[in-house]
């Protein structure tokens, strides 16, 4: 059996979990919010959600990406 890494933390975990989380939920919010601004109607606000989505979710997975290659550094 493989002894545990010193750098292994559940914490670590957690925190990154919390952040892209909390990435997604932000960006989703920044874009209601301009679809607010934008217009208001139904229309602009479901395309600005759509957008903050989908930008909160390329940014998780930059995030992520960055968080792994700095795990395989150490």
């Amino acid at each position: 059996m493989k002894s545990p890494r010193p750098d292994d933390n559940p914490w670590r975990a957690a925190g990154l979990v919390s952040a892209i989380g909390l990435e997604i939920v932000i960006c989703t919010a920044i874009g209601y919010v301009c679809g607010k601004y934008l217009g208001g109607s139904k229309g602009w606000i479901i395309a600005g959600v759509m957008i903050g989505f989908f930008l909160g979710i390329g940014t998780a997975v930059m995030m992520l990406k960055k968080f792994l290659e700095d795990d395989r550094r150490e």
